[in-house]
């Protein structure tokens, strides 16, 4: 169980972390800025096994690869949301931050609401409702097991 922090359509990469922290040498320094300019409260409130969710078109923007970097050092245990911007999906991927459609649950959550997770059977649970979500295959699941592709091939 994790808890929710809920965001809107189009949030860019530039809001997860904004340009002028790419300039600290470290993701461990970086993440203290993590969504400065939309949620002033996330770096304060975020805690190991939450989730982002959100509505459409997550992570447009740049492709910086810290944007889904630094929501792994926070401990974000998944992003959940309508659509992803292509580039962030696939870094996301990357870098081991499971990335799931899932069309249903925004519209039925809070910010702070309490969420469970099935990754591999296709759905989760909050407030005592089950929504569907994109399944992730085994071999997926075990590239985001062992932290993500990049990780997976130093193996």
């Amino acid at each position: 169980m994790g808890k929710i922090f809920k965001y809107g359509k189009d949030v860019d990469t530039d809001q997860i972390i904004a340009s002028q922290y790419l300039l600290y040498p470290t993701i461990e320094e970086m993440k203290t800025h993590t969504f400065e300019s939309l949620d002033g409260d996330f770096i304060k409130e975020v805690q190991p096994g939450d989730f982002i969710v959100a509505d459409e078109n997550f992570g447009c923007g740049s492709s910086r690869e810290q944007a889904p970097a630094v929501l792994k050092a926070c401990g974000i245990k998944a992003v959940l949301a309508k659509s992803f911007a292509r580039i962030f999906y696939r870094n996301s991927i990357n870098l081991g931050v499971p990335v799931i459609v899932c069309s249903d649950v925004y519209d039925h959550v809070e910010r702070g609401d309490e969420m469970e997770l099935n990754m591999e059977e296709g759905y989760v649970s909050v407030n005592g409702e089950k929504y569907a979500c994109t399944r992730v295959p085994s071999y997926m699941k075990n590239i985001l097991d062992q932290g993500g592709l990049l990780a997976s091939l130093e193996g």
